[in-house]
Order: C-alpha cells, then sequence, then structure tokens
C-alpha cells in the first residue's frame, strides 16, 4: 500500500501578527487570516508598547498594524520594528485615508497600507503580496508618488495636513478625538510643554490662529474622515 500521501511534506504557513486596539476586530482578523490555507496568527496586541516585545520574541513573517493605536500609534511601532528587526515585513491596516497616511506608513517601513473598508479578498490578496517581496497599496497612492517624482505635486505635498510631521499628525488626530493637552501628553509620554509645541507648530502650518480655531479644524476633520469610512 502507497505511503506517498502519508508522507508528503506540510507547506509550512505563514506566521502573521495583528496589532490592533480593539479585541473585536482583532477576533475578527484572526478568523479570516485562519481560514486562509497557507496563514496562521502567531500573536496579537493591543498597543504599542506590548506589540514590540511580544513580535521580537514571535518572530513572525509578517505583523499587520493598525495605525490608531493608543499611547504610540502605528507609524512609531513601525519605525521601532524597522529598528529592531529591519527585514520584518510589515503592512499597515487602518481606517484613514490612505492618500495622507500610506506615504508615511512606508516611510517608517511598512510594504502596504490597507483601508479596514477594503473587501476581505484584497486584505488577504495584499497580505500575500507583501509575504511575496512586493508592495501593496492602492492605485491612487502610486499615482500620488509618481506626481511626487515628476514635481507635480510638490506645491500639494508641502499644504495642509501633508506638511505636518508624523508626531503633529498624531497629536492633531488626537486633538480631533476631544482629547485634552494633559490627555495626549499622557497618551504619548510627552510633556504638555512638548504637546503645546506641537500645537504651535501645527497651526502655523494650517495657518490657523489660536486652540479653538485647531480645534475645530480637527475635529471637522475626523468626522469627515469617519463619515467617509462608514458608507
Amino acid at each position: 500500500m502507497s505511503t506517498k500521501k502519508a508522507n508528503a511534506p506540510t507547506v509550512a504557513k505563514a506566521r502573521i501578527f495583528l496589532v490592533d486596539d480593539h479585541p473585536l476586530v482583532r477576533k475578527g482578523l484572526a478568523d479570516l487570516i485562519g481560514e486562509e490555507a497557507d496563514m496562521v496568527i502567531c500573536g496579537e496586541a493591543g498597543n504599542a508598547a506590548e506589540a514590540l516585545p511580544a513580535i521580537l520574541r514571535a518572530k513572525p513573517d509578517l505583523v499587520l498594524v493598525d495605525i490608531s493605536l493608543p499611547g504610540r500609534d502605528g507609524i512609531e511601532l513601525m519605525k521601532d520594528l524597522k529598528s529592531h528587526a529591519p527585514k520584518l515585513r510589515m503592512l499597515a491596516l487602518s481606517m484613514h485615508d490612505e492618500s495622507l497616511y500610506a506615504e508615511r506608513a512606508l516611510r517608517a517601513g511598512a510594504r502596504g497600507y490597507v483601508m479596514k473598508s477594503a473587501p476581505t479578498e484584497q486584505l488577504t490578496g495584499s497580505i500575500r503580496k507583501v509575504l511575496a517581496g512586493e508592495i501593496a497599496v492602492g492605485d491612487a497612492v502610486v499615482d500620488q508618488y509618481l506626481g511626487h517624482l515628476a514635481g507635480g505635486h510638490k506645491a500639494k505635498a508641502e499644504a495642509g495636513l501633508a506638511a505636518l510631521s508624523d508626531r503633529e499628525l498624531e497629536v492633531y488626530r488626537l486633538i480631533g478625538a476631544g482629547e485634552s493637552r494633559k490627555s495626549i501628553a499622557a497618551q504619548l509620554h510627552l510633556s504638555t510643554k512638548t504637546i503645546e509645541a506641537h500645537r504651535a507648530n501645527i497651526c502655523q502650518k494650517l495657518g490657523l490662529r489660536g486652540a479653538a480655531r485647531l480645534l475645530q479644524h480637527a475635529t471637522v476633520h475626523c468626522r469627515a474622515e469617519l463619515a467617509g469610512n462608514s458608507r
């Protein structure tokens, strides 16, 4: 009797680590990825502080990172991971506009960016592309990048929110979420004086006068972003 079937080598599954602060989202992602024959979840974390050491211990093939994490956000986590494990493949997952965040994620070390509103097959397809050494981003991001290379969007890239640094954009997002100066300082492990300096820089770059105008601007942006992702 042939034993060829019994002795057939098993294909190693790609080990995926999840980082998202919502347990239900992690559960949904774990269930989705668990249904794929070539992938397996090897760990998960709800914030950057617990994610960094856990990922270094688990040594996954790919880390799926949510941009909006409490404390240090996903962009900062990916910078840390790139420093500690330069060859680690990372894929950013976010509800935020890819035209504003995808390029930042790629600079931080991600090899792709997927919107949370994307179809499930796009997520799994992006994971496979990144695992294969490819870049996984939408056409809009490719067009934006090519525009930068051609110089056609230089003025646009230097204007508005695109002019903010990663940290300034993080502070701006927290302001829009209604967080106070003290709360933002505590979440980012910075002094309130540093947060005030970031706020001043943001106001200058956006052409806003005073904290009230900044709060209004950030709140409107965050609400518009949420409304756009709920469609």
